[in-house]
């Protein structure tokens, strides 16, 4: 009651208030005054989702349909999950500091979210299938196509009789559904210390129709990321039996997707944060 009471006495307060001004402007606004009163207030600028964000949100669609489920790490990882459970060598070039940012000796920035896939492999048993988009970090000059800040999709499933065809299906599936049934897909052979058989594989450029442009580099393809069938290595890091299991990883840069997606003929513009380019999204 106590407190119904001062309320009220605030409501008298304020009305009063109300009222006062009220009748101190009377007469202030000539006749001839065109403001309307009536009018709508002006709307507030709604903000957009960044076409990063957009893009990532589409790929998570397209997985999620196939099966996949969505997997997180931390963006600050240690030698162990970025590299030594990865199977990298102690002398791989990756390592060093010219290609990775260290916090501290063995603490880094991860240069690729596969940590999060052999975190998920420590934590269940297979079957595992999995995809992990995150921001990654490499010590890239920028270009018109690198940063040093990118955003990447790393994709993992584990089984009984997992082969290396199943893995073609699944790029070309989300590629076909990403950019329509015309877009390309070539596998070139390539080494991973994660994976084996490895390749590295492309889509057709999209901004110039595979005619040749700075951002495909004028051969018509844009380099998306590797991939490959786990490295049994890989799996006795975490406890699998590779003798039982098989499986296959990839991995996809989103700012190149996005890029494709958009026709966005330089990277750069996807962090320069201005305004007026991101609201074309």
């Amino acid at each position: 009651p106590a407190a119904g009471a001062r309320l009220n006495q605030l409501k008298k307060k304020l009305t009063d208030l109300i009222e006062a001004k009220a009748e101190s402007l009377k007469g202030r606004i000539e006749p001839e005054a065109s403001f309307d009163y009536t009018l709508p207030g002006r709307r507030s600028f709604v903000g957009r989702r960044h076409p990063l964000m957009q893009t990532v949100e589409r790929i998570v669609h397209i997985f999620r349909g196939m099966g996949f489920a969505i997997a997180t790490g931390p963006d600050i990882e240690t030698d162990f999950y970025n590299f030594d459970a990865l199977n990298t060598p102690e002398n791989h070039p990756a390592r060093d500091l010219s290609d990775t940012f260290y916090v501290e000796k063995g603490i880094l920035l991860r240069t690729h979210t596969s940590t999060v896939q052999v975190r998920t492999m420590q934590a269940q048993k297979p079957p595992v299938r999995i995809i992990s988009p995150g921001r990654c970090y490499r010590s890239d000059t920028p270009d018109a196509s690198h940063s040093p800040v990118f955003f990447q999709c790393e994709g993992l499933y584990v089984d009984r009789n997992v082969t290396f065809g199943d893995m073609k299906g699944v790029i070309i599936a989300f590629a076909k559904e990403m950019f329509g049934p015309d877009v390309k897909v070539r596998f070139r052979p390539h080494f991973f210390p994660f994976t084996e058989p490895s390749v590295e594989y492309d889509f057709s450029c999209m901004l110039c129709g595979s005619k040749g442009c700075r951002v495909c580099k004028y051969n018509g393809w844009l380099e998306i990321s590797g991939a490959g069938m786990v490295d049994p290595e890989v799996f006795m890091a975490v406890g699998y039996d590779p003798e039982e299991y098989t499986g296959y990883a990839f991995g996809m840069g989103v700012d190149r997707i996005t890029m494709l997606r958009y026709r966005i003929g330089d990277i750069r513009l996807l962090y320069d944060n201005d305004v007026r380019f991101l609201r074309q999204f």
